[in-house]
């Protein structure tokens, strides 16, 4: 086959897929410890697979186009997002920002509510600033703190961060997915809104309920230090920042920078111990970016092999009736999301296609945006190699799969629109009335 643009759907494209998800999750499983198998090995193997398996004149021609796949500007733009947020964290770390932003939480919250406040300040912060992964790098290191100050557990803690960021990702008038998703299906921004809130919010309030119980182990085994204010600020600023509509590489490099400045003010480290926490943090992403451009490269491949339009084509191929197209269009969005690992592409690849079937279904634009942006973010919240949990992963030293447990709202989340598709609920107007 050619690399041509537009490829005819093959199942066997998607081989490396299925070569990673055995290489990774199922030989971790399998071995009992999810630290046997590095995530970096298991996508080479599989980015081995899609490169042999894809037509072309030449291994060179072939590499290219995975090369070309690696360089998505989407892909690019993630990788210098990583690059600054490694930074950030590791200086806010160094000049003790996280220990003061602990020391706050611990003096607001009781133990018993750490798990559930967190939680919605996540929540609080995702719709903010729009983006999930900002979200993650901002309260994660504030998340494992907690987590070794308390007792309670790492990976329920980073779940929670991801949980709640997952929310902002969804509902936010900023997101990426929220955009992506209104303006494929043509539909107005406070109209999918509304039909999102009414939807979520319930379930919002339930995983709130869940992570009080979950939380109600936690055992405070040191007295919270005085707040430092000073050391507190680079977070607020960030914050205020990122709400204030900032780009988020701005946000991380302003955030660095404060930090550096709070930690030479304070003593906490000289110039070129700034610099050296600058340069380990951005070390310390370097699997993270391994991994983002190896995928990237490879999801390139399966797409012009046909990977993506076989999964298209079998998904739609026996639509009936209403609710099965708006389980069509939760299936589409979803399957493409496991490809890309990325939402938001997702949405760009699968938005076209549902809006075909929903003009055909006489489904709701608003409807129609709800649906895509909620299953790209229910499937993008929990996919092991997905860029929140692997960036909250490398910043709290907890496995991806070992936070999947606690990942209640995407779990939630997805029931809840499944619920929603099976018995009309709420009761929408179809596009027609």
């Amino acid at each position: 086959m050619s690399m041509k643009q537009t490829p005819s759907p093959h199942s066997w494209a998607l081989l490396p897929l299925g070569v990673f998800l055995v290489a990774y999750a199922a030989v971790s499983v399998a071995a009992g410890d999810f630290y046997k198998m590095p995530i970096t090995v298991a996508f080479v193997l599989a980015s081995m697979v899609a490169i042999m398996q894809t037509a072309g004149p030449t291994l060179s021609a072939r590499v290219e186009r995975f090369c070309q796949g690696a360089a998505n500007p989407n892909i690019l733009m993630m990788v210098m997002i990583f690059i600054l947020a490694g930074g950030f964290a590791q200086t806010a770390k160094a000049a003790g920002a996280v220990e003061a932003a602990v020391n706050l939480t611990l003096a607001l919250l009781p133990g018993n509510m750490l798990a559930a406040g967190l939680f919605l300040a996540a929540c609080v912060v995702s719709v903010a600033i729009g983006t999930s992964v900002g979200t993650i790098v901002a309260l994660t290191p504030v998340a494992a703190g907690l987590a070794a100050q308390t007792g309670l557990s790492a990976a329920l803690m980073g779940a929670v961060v991801i949980s709640g960021a997952m929310f902002g990702d969804n509902l936010s008038v900023i997101s990426d997915t929220t955009i992506v998703a209104t303006r494929t299906q043509g539909c107005k921004m406070a109209d999918k809104l509304k039909t999102n809130f009414r939807l979520v919010m319930p379930l919002a309030i339930l995983t709130t309920l869940l992570y009080i119980f979950a939380g109600s182990g936690a055992v405070q085994t040191v007295t919270p230090q005085p707040v430092n204010w000073l050391k507190v600020l680079p977070y607020l600023a960030v914050l205020v920042a990122a709400i204030r509509g900032v780009h988020v590489m701005v946000v991380l490099t302003g955030g660095t920078i404060l930090c550096g400045v709070v930690g030479l003010l304070d003593g906490s480290f000289n110039g070129w111990g700034w610099i050296n926490s600058v340069g380990t943090g951005i070390n310390s992403m370097g699997e993270l970016i391994i991994v983002t451009l190896l995928a990237g490269g490879m999801l390139e491949l399966m797409r012009i092999n046909g990977g993506l339009a076989w999964i298209v084509q079998k998904s739609t191929s026996h639509l009936r009736d209403r609710k099965g197209a708006e389980l069509g269009l939760a299936t589409v969005v979803s399957l493409a999301n496991v490809c890309t690992a990325n939402n938001t592409i997702a949405l760009i690849m699968a938005g076209p296609i549902a809006k075909e079937i929903a003009q055909k279904f006489n489904i709701a634009p608003n409807r129609a945006a709800s649906l895509l942006d909620i299953f790209s973010c229910v499937t993008q919240g929990i996919l092991p190699y997905g860029a929140q949990l692997l960036m909250a992963a490398s910043l709290s030293g907890v496995p991806p799969l070992q936070m999947m447990k606690y990942l209640y709202y995407p779990y939630l989340l997805g029931l809840g629109a499944l619920a929603a598709i099976w018995w009309n609920l709420p009761r929408y107007k179809t596009a027609t009335t």
